[in-house]
């Protein structure tokens, strides 16, 4: 089988490399705070047409002996996604040679192609590594009982993954979780949202997740919030605070909703922030 090349980067001993899980279906309606003329005139001065779709990233880390998987995208729940496995194997990656799921948040784009339609474990080397938060939210029967019809179904795909995967389990609240990647909290999308700073030999990158869905709109508008935010003021607040970092440190990042290029840095000119995709390294 020949290997097909994915979008990558080089970060000290780390090689990542963005692989497409397809897409969900989404348009500007889902967005908050922001008048549907202006947000698809940004769309619009970006080159960018009216989406109907958002584009699915996860993220592969390789280092001497790992092969770490950033989130485990769609699966093809909902119709979304479902391509995971698949440009896996073009990439030249076996299910089996996964060894650790870093997971930024349970939403179904995100941990529907971590296990099959039998609830079976997709990954069956893998230990699935995820903020205590976010696994407390999803199993507290609470929430369960208080979210809407359509979220139900949410914390059923969330239970169902912690599930298969609970004999290799593990939480953490911050700091490092795996040598070299370190976890950094960025509530506000979901309780226990999480970020993974990837650093070695004064290289680093940010595997952001969720920060954005529509990243024009929402880089040159960070206070513009999505349908699928859990808390949006928080989100708000959390995705400005992240740009004003990332422009200043001039910090390289990837995002599972930044788009098939998978790489970019953020840019701060008069006054709005801006993004700029990478070329591969």
């Amino acid at each position: 089988m020949s290997i097909l090349a994915f979008p990558g980067q080089q970060v000290g001993d780390f090689t990542v490399t963005a692989i497409s899980d397809g897409y969900l279906n989404a348009s500007l309606d889902f967005l908050s705070n922001i008048d549907a003329s202006e947000a698809s005139g940004i769309q619009r001065d970006a080159g960018q047409n009216e989406p109907s779709a958002i584009h699915i990233n996860c993220y592969v880390i390789r280092s001497a002996g790992r092969t770490i998987l950033v989130d485990g995208g769609a699966g093809g729940i909902k119709q979304w996604g479902g391509r995971l496995q698949a440009n896996l194997l073009l990439a030249g990656i076996e299910p089996s040679m996964i060894d650790t799921i870093l997971l930024t948040h349970a939403h179904p784009d995100h941990v529907g192609g971590l296990v099959n339609a039998a609830g079976q474990v997709i990954f069956p080397n893998a230990e699935l590594v995820v903020h205590r938060r976010e696994v407390k939210f999803w199993q507290d029967d609470a929430n369960l009982a208080r979210a809407s019809e359509r979220a139900r179904g949410n914390f059923l795909i969330a239970r169902q993954v912690f599930h298969g995967y609970s004999d290799k389990l593990r939480t953490f609240d911050e700091g490092e979780v795996l040598s070299g990647i370190s976890a950094m909290p960025l509530p506000g999308h979901t309780d226990g949202h999480t970020g993974y700073i990837v650093e070695s030999r004064d290289q680093s990158l940010l595997v952001w997740g969720d920060i954005v869905h529509f990243p024009y709109i929402q880089i040159q508008r960070p206070d513009v919030s999505i349908a699928f935010d859990q808390d949006p003021s928080l989100a708000a607040a959390t995705r400005s605070r992240l740009l004003d970092r990332v422009s200043s440190e001039g910090l390289l990042i990837a995002g599972m909703h930044l788009g098939e290029a998978g790489f970019a840095r953020i840019k701060q000119t008069k006054g709005k922030y801006g993004l700029f995709y990478e070329t591969e390294a």
